[in-house]
């Protein structure tokens, strides 16, 4: 114990010196921070591959950076994320296992009665602000998302979209609603089924995220044919925006973790700090960007609202279009 804290002890007095030196020299990289718990679980409702199961995996590899535990993704299927709130709601709130958050929860929580829903979790962090995007198969004739539109009046079409409470599958009606079609939507679990049947010219278009789709886009396998973004993707400044388009609709997904209710605030604080650290990571910038996630972080005590105020916009569509009373 001694040669440790003296080991310590000359490792911050060495970073000190090299700080002066106006930063010459790198200074020691800060421990994790210390955690009550050895094993972490990260929920989501996503199938292996999916958004969400993407972006939590992809997260875990840079939070054990921060954070002095072992971080375990589990996929909790079924029930467009209704079987994923009742596995948190039913946790024990120390800090152990946490869901990750999207507009799904939301659109599970307004659209049907599940056993547990987002009012029995408790948002504890934003990560970031995610890009909806529509592609179709690189062999397809569509070239635009007009000649999509085109294809759906003269003969209707088949649109792919995540699980009915999805925010892909609300960007698809809005869409619909907003070009005057009928389009059939097509509704999946995960993003890799989908794929399957825009790859097969079952689908004509899915509507997912670039995390999901960067393998075919590398292998140019896939065409993107526009954003749902308010502005065009940094990445792809070539894809127009759905407004762009001539369509006025615009979406994007918030990306988070929530907590069974009744967290302890010392430990929703150690997220907070391990999560802005995580998005200042300079490795993990990187990659996020490589997928167009926009870092927009939200503490614990601002996320609520956030959620909150999610719900209301929601609502008020759902209302206003009788899906809801």
């Amino acid at each position: 114990m001694f040669n440790t804290l003296r080991t310590s002890a000359r490792a911050l007095a060495t970073a000190a010196i090299l700080g002066g030196l106006g930063g010459l020299v790198g200074t020691a990289k800060a421990e994790p921070l210390a955690y009550p718990h050895e094993v972490v679980t990260l929920v989501t409702h996503s199938s292996p591959g999916g958004g969400s199961d993407v972006f939590l995996r992809q997260l875990t590899r840079y939070l054990e950076k921060q954070i002095a535990a072992t971080f375990i993704v589990e996929n909790v299927q079924g029930g467009s994320g209704a079987k994923a709130m009742a596995r948190l709601a039913s946790a024990p709130a120390d800090g152990t296992v946490f869901y990750a958050t999207t507009p799904t929860y939301i659109y599970t929580s307004l659209l049907s009665s599940p056993e547990a829903t987002y009012k029995d979790l408790q948002p504890v962090v934003n990560f970031f602000t995610d890009s909806e995007v529509i592609y179709t198969a690189a062999s397809s004739p569509y070239q635009t998302l007009a000649d999509v539109i085109a294809k759906a009046k003269a003969d209707r079409g088949k649109w792919g979209a995540a699980n009915p409470a999805s925010l892909e599958r609300q960007a698809a009606e809005q869409l619909k609603t907003a070009a005057g079609v009928e389009a059939a939507i097509v509704s999946h679990e995960g993003g890799g089924d989908m794929m399957i049947n825009v790859l097969n010219g079952t689908l004509d278009i899915g509507i997912g995220e670039i995390a999901e789709l960067r393998a075919q886009l590398e292998g140019k396998q896939i065409r993107l044919l526009a954003t749902f973004n308010p502005e065009r993707l940094p990445g792809f400044p070539d894809i127009p925006t759905v407004r762009e388009s001539g369509f006025d609709v615009s979406v994007q997904k918030f990306r988070g973790l929530a907590a069974p209710k009744g967290l302890p605030d010392d430990i929703a604080a150690i997220w907070d700090k391990a999560a802005e650290a995580t998005l200042a990571d300079p490795d993990y910038k990187k990659a996020y960007e490589t997928e167009s996630l926009v870092a927009n972080f939200i503490d614990h005590t601002a996320y609520p609202a956030f959620v909150d105020g999610f719900v209301e916009k929601t609502s008020s569509f759902l209302k206003s279009t009788g899906v809801i009373q």
